[in-house]
């Protein structure tokens, strides 16, 4: 009895960590370049080789790599990466990467991602402008001078050998993981757009609502299961 005690726990708390990852994905649905997480675990059968358990043991995020939409918005310092690729970021831990590109101008005139760091050019340094300048972006990310046609510097986009294994850290941006980054010879980027989250709404409440039903099932289950040991111990008692 025990046993189906133990494992409807597992049960519960599985469900409601995905319960979590499923909240998280709908938050970020208007975050730029969010890229949905799906939650998955497996029996500690499949964790301890040679023990025959039905407890569930989480696995690991899976991360959605694929493209979001692409959204005009007119702002002369969003940009959007056409297909493989990602912005750097020099933050406070080293350099991450991200798909977001609305950025902002800080004090000093220099690129930067609100919250996080720096951007970075394919050089691997900041990308510099001034705060009063119009400027103009090629398919590159090259960045003008909107009045002279002076160049100003470049929106760096990187690419991994291997996107899934990039590790995304707590601040939301992706680790490289032990993975070299590599400067894209020939990227795309779109000048006053950004890429829209690939968070699929239709499909995160269809799940939220199946890890619902079985949460409660399990609650309700464990409950009976509480009872019945309540029951044993006491009729055991008075034996």
């Amino acid at each position: 009895m025990t046993k189906g005690f133990y494992n409807l726990t597992s049960g519960i708390l599985s469900q409601t960590r995905r319960l979590d990852v499923i909240g998280n994905n709908m938050t970020n649905l208007s975050t730029p370049g969010y890229k949905a997480e799906t939650y998955t675990d497996r029996t500690f059968e499949e964790v301890l080789i040679g023990t025959e358990s039905y407890l569930l043991a989480p696995d690991q995020l899976y991360v959605n790599q694929t493209q979001g939409a692409m959204r005009e918005t007119g702002m002369p310092l969003d940009f959007a990466i056409q297909g493989d690729g990602f912005f750097a970021i020099q933050t406070e831990n080293g350099v991450e990467y991200t798909r977001d590109g609305a950025f902002s101008l800080d004090e000093q005139g220099r690129l930067c991602l609100a919250g996080h760091g720096l951007v970075l050019g394919p050089d691997g340094a900041p990308v510099t402008l001034t705060q009063d300048q119009q400027i103009r972006a090629d398919s590159a990310g090259r960045i003008y001078d909107a009045s002279t046609g002076g160049y100003m510097g470049q929106v760096g986009v990187f690419t991994f050998a291997d996107n899934g294994q990039l590790a995304k850290g707590t601040s939301g941006l992706f680790l490289a993981n032990g993975q070299q980054a590599q400067a894209a010879a020939a990227p795309t980027v779109m000048w006053k757009c950004t890429e829209e989250s690939n968070v699929d709404m239709l499909k995160e409440m269809t799940q939220m609502l199946t890890a619902q039903r079985a949460l409660q099932g399990g609650a309700q289950v464990l409950k009976l299961y509480n009872s019945l040991l309540t029951k044993a111990t006491t009729e055991v008692g008075r034996l």
